[in-house]
Order: C-alpha cells, then sequence, then structure tokens
C-alpha cells in the first residue's frame, strides 16, 4: 500500500501546491463554494477527516463531505471561507490549521462550483460537531485511498460532457463524487496514485 510519512506528504505538497497553477471555474448561476481538506498527521501517517452530513440540512442530505460552504459575502476568499465553514461546523479554530495551497476547481450537479483548500494539522483535533449540520466527524487513512484495490469509478453525463465519478467504500460509509474526486487530487498531486489517474 502507498504510503507517505506526514513530513513527506508536507514537502511535498507544499511544493507541488506552492506555483498557484490550478483550474478555476466561473459558472453562471452556481454558486461559488470552499471546503477544507484536512490532512492530519498521525505519527507514520496521515489521515483525511470527513464529515456526514444531516438529514435536515438543506443539500447533500446524509452525504460524506469536508467540512465547508457557501462563500459569504465577508469572506476574503477561499481560505477564508473553508477555515470559518469548519471552525462552524466542527470547531476547529482556524489556528489549528496550517494551509498549503488551493486545488483546481470542481462543479457540482447541485450548482456548486467548490474550491478545495488543502489544510495540515499537527495533531488530531477535538471537534464540537454542529448538530445542525454535521451528523458524524471520522477519519480515513490517505493509504487507504491510495490502495489500487478500493474504489471504483462510472462516468456520468454533466452540462453535456462526460465525467469521471468515484466511489470508496470505507464499511461504514461511501464516499464518492467531489469528495473522492478532491481526495483524487489530493493523491496526484502527492505522487501517490499517476496524475492521469490510471
Amino acid at each position: 500500500m502507498n504510503r507517505l510519512h506526514p513530513q513527506e506528504l508536507y514537502r511535498i505538497l507544499s511544493a507541488n501546491l506552492s506555483n498557484g497553477q490550478r483550474k478555476e471555474l466561473q459558472i453562471d448561476g452556481f454558486q461559488k463554494a470552499a471546503v477544507l481538506v484536512p490532512l492530519i498527521d498521525m505519527g507514520e501517517e496521515c489521515t483525511l477527516l470527513f464529515t456526514k452530513r444531516t438529514e435536515t440540512v438543506e443539500t447533500h442530505k446524509g452525504q460524506v463531505s469536508f467540512p465547508g460552504g457557501v462563500v459569504d459575502g465577508t469572506d476574503l476568499d477561499p481560505i477564508h471561507t473553508a477555515l470559518r465553514e469548519t471552525q462552524e461546523e466542527i470547531g476547529i479554530a482556524a489556528g489549528l490549521v496550517q494551509t498549503l495551497g488551493l486545488l483546481d476547481d470542481l462543479m457540482t450537479p447541485a450548482g456548486f462550483v467548490i474550491t478545495p483548500v488543502v489544510g495540515f494539522l499537527r495533531a488530531a483535533p477535538r471537534v464540537s460537531p454542529s448538530e445542525i449540520e454535521v451528523a458524524e466527524v471520522f477519519e480515513i487513512p490517505l493509504s487507504f485511498f491510495a490502495d489500487p484495490a478500493q474504489g471504483r469509478r462510472e462516468y456520468r453525463e454533466f452540462r453535456g460532457q462526460r465525467h469521471e465519478v468515484w466511489f470508496y467504500d470505507t464499511g461504514r460509509h461511501t464516499i464518492w463524487g467531489a469528495t473522492a474526486n478532491i481526495v483524487r487530487m489530493v493523491l496526484k498531486k502527492t505522487g501517490m496514485i499517476p496524475s492521469d489517474g490510471e
């Protein structure tokens, strides 16, 4: 199984995200949003932190996602949005997160353009989930997603184009759609899977 020590992961991601080259999307009628992609240093490897949304939220009910939300008029940039929403949703203070950079924007069929913000935490944080928005907070080792035995893909049509959609079954949760695609962006930036995804 492909695995990187947290310090090596940090070094590679910092280098690969620092050039600022990424795909930005502007789509009429779509709402801008940002999510935090929290990588947590667990000593020997990093985990990714996920949330499971409640059944009472407005969109993506019951789905696994990264903490985040719609850009607010007072937000300075996507990083501000992601860190603000993370604190509101699961109680992790912005000061605990070292942001490493932004991944490519991606669009969702629900009408959002999402900017993923990669964040690094030096230790497992204490979380206090919002009862309204978050049903559960959990972590999965990054190496799980790098294992070729895990994951499957389907192709779906959206806005006249064919899109690759990934699914990962962790046993208790299914991580798919935009969230799974963001995970794969991280893996490609680290070299844990080939950049062409094959």
